[in-house]
């Protein structure tokens, strides 16, 4: 028999909402990766994502499934991280609008850079994000400009970079819609009911339900309609 090529590493950043869960099938289905993922508790309000996260990593097959937790409460700054109200019922218009108060400063920033330490220690080239700048609610660190340049800062400021071991930032949803993305999942057989995206979750019965009137859910909502797969979120209302 021939002698099986080594997969190449990667580091997905993997929050446990639906878009993350595709990065991820995506590195391992279409580009044949070895995956380690990557949580990070960073004192959101819906830190219920941590277990979509490792109900995602456990299902996808990933052995090397780990959480880093770091304070951004004591950033501040975002709704997600304080008790500020997250914004509800919100039209596409509005969500454009402006940067909204669920944007945390420079997490995008911060997470990669954390995921770049990670890729070093694991010896990954590559690191898989699930950020899109199509339907989103407007942050800044989602956009294909924010990866470029992170990817020529982070070779500059790691050793894996200046020793010829370059790491290689890859956001392949970034140019999708939601619908796209969530065909695209389908057809690799993501599992979406293991994944949670509400800004703002609500406990009832000890079950976490979507409140399906932040940013979050609609577009989620939306998603599965316009791509014509069934919705397997269960919404308080």
């Amino acid at each position: 028999m021939p002698e099986q090529t080594p997969k190449s590493r990667a580091v997905v950043l993997l929050s446990g909402g639906l878009d993350s869960a595709t990065a991820l099938a995506i590195a391992q289905h279409q580009d044949g990766m070895a995956c380690s993922t990557l949580a990070i508790d960073y004192g959101q309000r819906h830190r219920h994502e941590l277990a979509a996260a490792e109900r995602v990593a456990h299902a996808a097959g990933v052995s090397d499934h780990r959480v880093i937790t770091i304070d951004l409460r004591a950033i501040g700054g975002s709704s997600l991280t304080s008790d500020t109200p997250v914004p509800k019922d919100r039209d596409h218009g509005a969500m454009s609008s402006a940067i909204p108060s669920t944007y945390v400063p420079a997490r995008n920033l911060i997470f990669l850079s954390i995921s770049a330490a990670v890729a070093e220690v694991t010896g990954a080239r590559f690191i898989y994000l699930g950020i899109n700048a199509l339907d989103y609610s407007g942050y800044p660190d989602c956009r294909q400009p924010f990866i470029d340049a992170f990817q020529q800062t982070v070779n500059l400021a790691t050793k894996a970079g200046t020793t010829g071991s370059p790491l290689e930032i890859r956001a392949p949803l970034v140019h999708m819609t939601k619908a796209q993305i969530i065909r695209a999942g389908t057809s690799l057989s993501v599992n979406y009911a293991l994944t949670h995206s509400c800004y703002d979750p609500i406990v009832r019965d000890s079950a976490i339900l979507a409140c399906g009137h932040c940013d979050s859910c609609i577009l989620r909502r939306e998603g599965f309609v316009a791509a014509g797969v069934t919705d397997p979120t269960g919404y308080a209302r």
